[in-house]
């Protein structure tokens, strides 16, 4: 198991998270806003620096989201279940990433890393309902220096109030005001858009969508999953909220269409990380829950109809827009030092990637997890974190002494009372897969390329030692990079729900 020593600094793990006066201190939000306004002129200054000579208008952004999608969910990404005709067009036109991956398979610090730049344990924003730090200089910022606006709607990520600093914000998120969107596209003001929509579907409670086009007896269910009919009835609802989410992204398509502003945007859609499902991703480190669908459209620039396994992650976003804008990404300031003093990002530009000029982008990709501010689960936590070479990935459950917790695996949930009920009545995979989603061990080793679902775990197999023993140690580096102690860090977790940093009065 891998351990990591507290630092021997006498401070506690609770101050180096970041605790809070900030919102009830008068002195401290001087000192806050002060660090704003410092951080926003070195923004302004190393962004400019490296702006580009070229004369070519700098394009418009849109980037929508849709929340708690398995990646694979959808036609673009091989399923033939479930009806999604907006993003099967939309990939014909498109560049269609086959490993991007964020970092947290969890709402908040998912959002986070693309506003951001970091990982989630630098930027502050690791458990779920939490938030980034106060210095932290997130993309808005570096984007509003090179002469955009900022548009968001629905659900945006919660920070200390004003980091974000948006132009304008929509209203409603269920359904989408779709009208406000227009107005800010259709919106006479000459500097370029960036434009954020954040979907509720498929998040559950899984209440919208068309349920009438999918029949429980007919879909074929995942190896992944175990075919009862509670977990079939939940398929249904989940495929109807990704139809309805796909109608949402084909209205703003042609909001888009009939602004004339389609020709000059680039439009990425994206599923942010996997469904509520048991081993349907969120709330782990599994592929299916830190891949995500990551589908890019720009007119003339990108190539249409093609596919790149060029293996990127959320944090690669902001610098890719720094650079888009005609910034330098290398030397934009992220605000927050990691554990070695840069306050430059994590993540690094892939704008190469999106020419066609480069195959290839990162050697490893990184997660991290805690059920910290996780609905359901256990004050004590459930730490994870993972590293993957594209071909294996290791899973280090730092706490494997602990039963995992989440919202799914209260006593009444399903589907997982099914898989338990179908267990004691002698189904043995049932069994093994209710047991194997809440004790888990210390490691785990998966052949992505001959067991993409993660199905058979190899880590106690010798012939694999030497991998594993490579992989933990580019895991540990990065976690030594982040500042992350590991077990402690997890304990610290709590410092950093919303709760705790903005109490109510």
């Amino acid at each position: 198991m891998m351990r990591f020593e507290p630092r021997n600094d006498g401070s506690s793990g609770a101050a180096r998270a970041g605790c809070p006066p900030l919102f009830v201190n008068p002195p401290v939000l001087v000192e806050f806003l002060f660090r704003r306004i410092r951080s926003f002129a070195l923004v302004l200054g190393g962004l400019c620096a490296g702006m580009s000579a070229s004369a070519e208008a700098p394009p418009n952004v849109l980037i929508f989201l849709a929340d708690d999608m398995t990646y694979s969910d959808c036609g673009p990404y091989g399923s033939d279940q479930v009806a999604t005709p907006h993003l099967d067009r939309f990939a014909q036109e498109s560049l269609t990433f086959d490993a991007m991956y964020t970092s947290t398979a969890m709402c908040v610090p998912t959002r986070a890393q693309l506003w951001s730049g970091l990982y989630p344990v630098r930027g502050g924003c690791y458990p779920n309902h939490s938030q980034l730090h106060d210095d932290v200089v997130p993309l808005p910022t570096h984007l509003k220096a090179l002469g955009y606006r900022i548009g968001a709607m629905g659900k945006k990520g919660s920070n200390p109030p004003g980091l974000y600093d948006f132009d304008w914000t929509g209203g409603a998120l269920n359904p989408i005001t779709l009208a406000e969107a227009e107005a800010f596209i259709r919106d006479a003001d000459e500097r370029p858009f960036l434009l954020w929509v954040g979907s509720n579907q498929p998040h559950t409670p899984w209440n919208k969508g068309p349920r009438e086009r999918y029949d429980a007896d007919e879909l074929t269910v995942p190896d992944y999953l175990v075919d009862t009919p509670e977990t079939r009835e939940a398929m249904v609802k989940y495929y109807a909220e990704i139809s309805e989410v796909d109608r949402e992204f084909g209205d703003f398509l042609q909001v888009l269409d009939e602004s004339g502003q389609a020709e000059n945007t680039i439009v990425i859609f994206t599923s942010e990380q996997g469904s509520s499902l048991p081993f349907g991703g969120k709330w782990s480190c599994y592929e299916n829950g830190l891949k995500t669908a990551w589908i890019v459209r720009w007119p003339g620039r990108v190539a249409p109809g093609t596919r790149t396994a060029a293996q990127t992650q959320y944090v690669d976003f902001a610098p890719t827009m720094v650079e888009i804008a005609g910034g330098d990404p290398v030397a934009a300031s992220a605000g927050r030092a990691d554990a070695e003093g840069s306050t430059g990002f994590d993540g690094r530009s892939f704008l190469s990637v999106l020419l066609g000029e480069a195959q290839t982008h990162r050697k490893y990709v990184f997660g991290a997890h805690t059920t910290i501010g996780v609905a359901g689960a256990t004050a004590s936590g459930y730490g994870i974190r993972s590293v993957s070479d594209g071909e294996f990935k290791l899973i280090v459950n730092l706490q494997p002494e602990h039963t995992f917790s989440c919202a799914n695996t209260q006593p009444d949930d399903q589907p997982l009372k099914s898989w338990r009920e179908a267990g004691e009545q002698g189904d043995a995979w049932a069994r093994q897969r209710a047991h194997a989603y809440v004790k888990r061990p210390a490691l785990e080793l998966y052949d992505l390329a001959r067991d993409p679902q993660e199905l058979r775990n190899l880590a106690e197999d010798p012939a694999h030692a030497g991998r594993i023993d490579e992989l933990r140690l580019v895991l540990g580096e990065w976690m030594r990079q982040q500042g992350d102690l590991g077990v402690e860090t997890e304990l610290a977790g709590r410092f950093r729900l919303q709760r705790y940093l903005r109490p109510k009065s």
